[in-house]
C-alpha cells in the first residue's frame, strides 16, 4: 500500500481523483490529511474535523467493480472493513446507519463517501473517502456525533488505522466472489435501527413511520410502511429521523 500524507488539503477525495486521472497509480494508494478544508459527506454535506485529531483518508480501488449496478458492493465492503477494525479496538455497540455512516450507540463516529468513475474500457475506478472521529472531544455543534476517545475515554493511534482498514478491505475484496451472501447478511445484521418503528422524512419534507426491512442488492433502503407495503428508497429520497 502506497501512503501519501498531507498536512492540509481541500479534499483527499479530490486530490486522489486528480492524481489518478494523470498517472497510472497503484491500486490501494492511500491519501491522508491532518486537516481537510472542504471535506464532503453524502449528498454534499460538509464533514468538519479538528486538525490532527481524526482519520481523514481516501483510497483508490480498481479492478473490483465492473458494472454500475454493483457499486453498492464497494460501500458494503468498506463499511464492514471499518466496523471490523473498530471491533478489534473494542469500540462498543457498533452499527451501520444506511448506507454507510458508522455508529457507536446512537452517535455517528464515522462516514464514508465513495465516488466512482466509469473508464472508457468499462472499468469502474472508486475513490473511497473515510472520515473517522478518533481523538476529537469537542462536538458542541454536532449533537449526534462522537469519537472513539469520547466513547472509550482514552486516546487512540490514528496513524495505524489506514493500514488496519486497508488490510480488511483487501481481504474482503479477495473473498467477495465466494462470500458475498455472507457479507450482505453481516451488513444487514449491523443495520442501525433495523426492525423497529421509526420516523422518516421524504423528498417533500413529509414525515412518515416505517420499519427498516433490509437493503436491496443495488443499495436501496427497504422500508415497511404503515399500509404493510414495502417501499425502496435511494439515499436522496429519504432521511432517517432519530
Amino acid at each position: 500500500m502506497k501512503l501519501i500524507k498531507l498536512d492540509a488539503i481541500d479534499s483527499t477525495n479530490d486530490f486522489l481523483k486528480a492524481l489518478s486521472s494523470q498517472d497510472e497509480i497503484d491500486n490501494f494508494t492511500v491519501v491522508t490529511a491532518e486537516n481537510q478544508i472542504k471535506g464532503k459527506g453524502q449528498m454534499g454535506a460538509k464533514w468538519f474535523s479538528e486538525t490532527g485529531k481524526n482519520l481523514i483518508m481516501s483510497v483508490l480501488v480498481k479492478n473490483f467493480l465492473f458494472h454500475t449496478e454493483k457499486v453498492f458492493d464497494m460501500s458494503l465492503i468498506v463499511s464492514l472493513s471499518v466496523i471490523q477494525t473498530l471491533k478489534e479496538l473494542d469500540i462498543p455497540h457498533l452499527s451501520i446507519k444506511w448506507p454507510n455512516d458508522i455508529m457507536s450507540y446512537n452517535k455517528k463516529i464515522g462516514g464514508i463517501l465513495i465516488e466512482n468513475t466509469l473508464k472508457s474500457d468499462g472499468r469502474i475506478v472508486s475513490i473511497v473517502g473515510i472520515g473517522l472521529n478518533v481523538n476529537q472531544e469537542n462536538f458542541e455543534h454536532l449533537p449526534n456525533a462522537s469519537s472513539l476517545k469520547v466513547i472509550c475515554n482514552k486516546e487512540f493511534d490514528k496513524e495505524s488505522l489506514p493500514f488496519l482498514i486497508i488490510e480488511k478491505m483487501k481481504q474482503k475484496i479477495g473473498l467477495w466472489e465466494n462470500n458475498s451472501a455472507l457479507y450482505r447478511q453481516e451488513y444487514f445484521n449491523l443495520l442501525f435501527r433495523k426492525g423497529v418503528p421509526m420516523p422518516f422524512k421524504n423528498l417533500h419534507n413529509k414525515n412518515f413511520m416505517g420499519i427498516i426491512q433490509g437493503v436491496s442488492p443495488i443499495g436501496k433502503l427497504q422500508v415497511l410502511l404503515e399500509d404493510d407495503s414495502i417501499a425502496e428508497f435511494e439515499i436522496k429520497e429519504i432521511q432517517m429521523l432519530y
